[in-house]
């Protein structure tokens, strides 16, 4: 019964350690005495991939099941409701606490957003946000301006200045594309007029690219990009120039600085953990292509267990990532001191330092979580084992 996810939640005086498993299990642990508090034994009818808090009650499960859950910790024994959309394997849950709607994810290539002011027994209504082809992980930003998605085939998708409350068909999505990420300031990008690149992900309408004319529509603003605007970028990886890759696991810094990838190659003979400084600022012309993301940090991963995703994260500081590793986990920092990240740029990518490896499991581990209060991390591995750790350093 492999490990696919964990979630350490606390607030007030709730404070939960919730795992999502291949089965159709949750468990639910104190993560400071690591008892055992309740298992929701058919949660769904397929592998629970996901699980998102709320608030200090309510809390989300997704599902290869193609459903969304939401459960009460209040009242365990029943699901609030069950919600209804895709069509394939859900991944990924977000959420906007400013405008309460859930954000999900699946290998149907949709993300969909469910309004839970509007929640009944039935469900929340929802809309289709939108769609891509090998959609991988879905994530926004801490302050949610930014949607970033992941695919398998290797593109990074970034909706700059997102609004979650319009109805938009992915054809009239402004493109800002960029061919490939870069570990120096000079990046180069593609104009929006020129052709399409051979396996874009985006599903689009028409033949060809936005016209400029169609780009200051209303929701275009003075001086900036308008709403929604779509960037696609290859990321950089280090040893995968003329090799494809896929994007597995997609995370954000928790002040919303960088995002962190675990990329493998598409002959999954080698891993690579990544780190990309966002590089804010609008383009040139509104119109105008931008290349957002630069390569900062990397390291090589051990690539053990071939075939499934790592989930990474940073801590709550964001000054450390934890990372699957073989049977253990790697505490990774961007130089030894643990330092912030915008204390130590370089000019170049250069590596992740290993700050310590932590080994407890007999078999892969898949997943990794840091407590958001205490000094704690947690993994599960593939045989089902979950362990806590408090390190001292």
């Amino acid at each position: 019964m492999p490990v696919i996810h964990l979630n350490v939640f606390r607030r007030s005086l709730s404070r939960m350690l919730t795992v999502a498993c291949e089965q159709t299990e949750v468990l639910l642990f104190d993560p400071i005495s690591s008892k055992h508090i309740k298992t929701l034994s058919e949660a769904h009818e397929d592998c629970v991939n996901n699980i998102r808090f709320l608030d200090n009650r309510l809390f989300a499960t997704c599902s290869d099941d193609t459903t969304i859950a939401l459960w009460d910790l209040r009242k365990l024994n029943t699901k609030v409701c069950t919600l209804h959309g895709h069509t394939s394997w859900v991944k990924n849950i977000e959420y906007d606490t400013n405008t309460r709607l859930l954000v999900t994810s699946g290998f149907d290539g949709n993300v969909i957003i469910w309004d839970t002011n509007r929640c009944t027994e039935e469900g929340c209504p929802h809309k289709k946000f939108f769609h891509t082809r090998f959609l991988m992980r879905m994530r926004l930003t801490p302050d949610c301006s930014k949607m970033l998605i992941s695919t398998s085939s290797g593109y990074l998708l970034i909706l700059h200045d997102l609004d979650l409350t319009k109805s938009l068909e992915v054809g009239s999505y402004p493109i800002l594309r960029a061919r490939r990420t870069t570990s120096s300031s000079d990046t180069t990008a593609t104009s929006s007029s020129g052709p399409r690149t051979v396996g874009s992900p985006c599903h689009q309408n028409d033949s060809g690219p936005l016209s400029e004319k169609h780009m200051s529509r209303p929701s275009q603003r003075e001086g900036g990009s308008p709403r929604n605007s779509l960037e696609v970028l290859t990321p950089e990886v280090p040893g995968e120039r003329d090799r494809g890759n896929c994007i597995t696991s997609l995370q954000l810094h928790p002040k919303g600085w960088a995002t962190l990838l675990r990329c493998s190659s598409n002959t999954d003979d080698q891993e690579w953990t990544c780190v990309y400084e966002f590089q804010e600022g609008a383009p040139v012309r509104p119109v105008s292509p931008r290349c957002s993301l630069r390569l900062t940090h990397c390291i090589e991963e051990a690539n053990v267990g071939r075939g499934y995703i790592k989930e990474l994260c940073f801590s709550p500081d964001g000054r450390m990532i934890s990372s699957p590793h073989g049977y253990g986990i790697r505490l990774l920092g961007f130089d030894t001191q643990c330092s912030e990240l915008v204390d130590c740029l370089p000019k170049e990518a250069g590596p992740l330092q290993e700050i310590r490896s932590l080994y407890s499991h007999n078999d892969v581990v898949l997943t990794t979580k840091f407590s958001p209060t205490h000094c704690q991390i947690a993994s599960g591995c593939l045989s089902g084992r979950v362990s806590l750790y408090q390190p001292k350093f």
